[in-house]
């Protein structure tokens, strides 16, 4: 038997057994005692696990925008009177922008205009769900937007060029409109035009708030047609007053500097629109590195706020031991009287409090991770609970077990042996 062996089975397994005796022996205090490590390593696991899922939603949400893109999205006026003040200074967004913006913008791979509205009639009627959305767009969007087409294919040049009545329906609007039916070869009227289906898209990630001056939309409630076909056959359920266009796409090319590329198109916006300021450029590189500076400032506040809770259930491990240690005062001055060094004394009131402190993490843990799935359930959130947060209470709950248990031992490893024999 090695040394370290011999030094385990001699001193520490005997203190530990101890240990666990006289936890055991009050067990109602020993459970007590453990509820603050509990409940503040459960909070720190939930509320982590509610902001990474959150924070990954969102992140997954942008990068599926593309790292590489730029996104010129319309601002819509709060009110009529709103508009016409805008309108005196600028017509909206128009197919002039779209050219400016290709002849003096440089290290664009591709460039798409957007034509959206919501139709205020379709056949078939939507069974389930909300009134799918409209898209005009152009055939470049599919590489644009990470459009991945699941049935059929997406409408051709050829098809864009000659403003050809074709659809390609999102996945939940295929749903709502069809069913389990496959839509393909199907047709759909929307207001008094009929569209012929020639695919259906791929999921697509979406979010419930408005990120960075994108709306709020379900990214796959969405019925994509041509751009010409959306402002030639469909512009008459639109206000004249509208946005000529009402967004556009640029993916630059690889290795492009995209910030410059975003002030570049700023600016150039800004003076075609004399500073009216009817536009937003959301840049998805710039949103990616900000979300994830707001998600690491995130997650040092949830553990702020947590930590408190690990806090309180340390001052009730140091409040319970110095009672134990008062109460434990004849059994120390036997101990040291018989040859127990202060150490040893020191080393057995540790071991008590890491056992609760460990106990109360293991326990926290199951408690924290049982939380964010019933939270997920019972909220509708996205609940994702990380290595990170469990290390990180852990870890922090055993720490505090261990710093506030000190106090206590060592002030019971200095005690004169003779007072506390005649201690009564």
């Amino acid at each position: 038997m090695s040394s370290r062996t011999h030094l385990w089975s001699t001193d520490f397994l005997p203190e530990l057994m101890l240990g666990l005796e006289n936890l055991r022996a009050h067990k109602l205090r020993s459970l007590l005692t453990m509820l603050g490590m509990i409940f503040g390593v459960a909070a720190v696991v939930a509320m982590l696990s509610i902001g990474a899922g959150a924070q990954q939603e969102v992140m997954a949400f942008i990068e599926q925008l593309g790292v590489r893109n730029l996104i010129v999205e319309a601002r819509e006026a709060a009110d009529e009177q709103a508009l016409q003040k805008i309108r005196q200074l600028s017509a909206g967004l128009s197919f002039k922008d779209l050219r400016v913006i290709q002849a003096n913008l440089e290290n664009i791979s591709a460039v798409s205009a957007r034509k959206r509205f919501t139709p205020t009639k379709i056949s078939p009627r939507p069974i389930g769900g909300d009134m799918p959305v409209v898209y005009g767009v152009s055939p470049s969007y599919t590489a644009i937007g990470n459009l991945r087409v699941a049935a059929g294919r997406f409408f051709e040049e050829a098809e864009a060029a000659a403003a050809a009545p074709v659809a390609v329906l999102g996945e939940a609007a295929a749903a709502t409109l069809f069913g389990t039916d496959d839509p393909v070869g199907r047709y759909v009227k929307i207001n008094e035009q009929w569209f012929q289906v020639i695919g259906v898209a791929g999921p697509q990630v979406t979010v419930q708030t408005d990120v960075a001056g994108l709306p709020a939309q379900d990214r796959n409630n969405l019925i994509y047609v041509p751009l010409y076909s959306s402002v030639f056959r469909l512009e008459d359920a639109q206000s004249a007053n509208r946005d000529e266009i009402d967004g556009v796409y640029l993916q630059m090319k690889s290795g492009a500097d995209i910030p410059a590329a975003a002030a570049l198109l700023r600016g150039l916006l800004d003076v075609a629109h004399r500073g009216a300021g009817d536009f937003t450029i959301v840049s998805p590189a710039e949103l990616l590195a900000e979300q994830r500076r707001t998600q690491r400032i995130f997650e040092m506040v949830m553990v702020a706020i947590a930590s408190i809770s690990l806090l309180v259930g340390g001052i009730g491990i140091m409040n319970i031991m110095l009672a134990s240690v008062l109460e434990r005062t004849r059994e120390i001055g036997v101990r040291r009287a018989i040859g127990a060094r202060q150490r040893d004394v020191v080393r057995q009131f540790l071991i008590e409090t890491t056992i609760i402190s460990l106990s109360g993490g293991v326990a926290g843990i199951l408690l924290g991770v049982g939380l964010s799935q019933l939270i997920g359930v019972l909220a509708g959130w996205s609940t994702i609970v990380t290595t990170t947060s469990i290390v990180l209470a852990f870890g922090v709950s055993v720490m505090i077990g261990i710093v506030f248990g000190l106090y206590p031992a060592v002030r019971a490893s200095r005690l004169d042996p003779v007072t506390a024999l005649h201690y009564e």
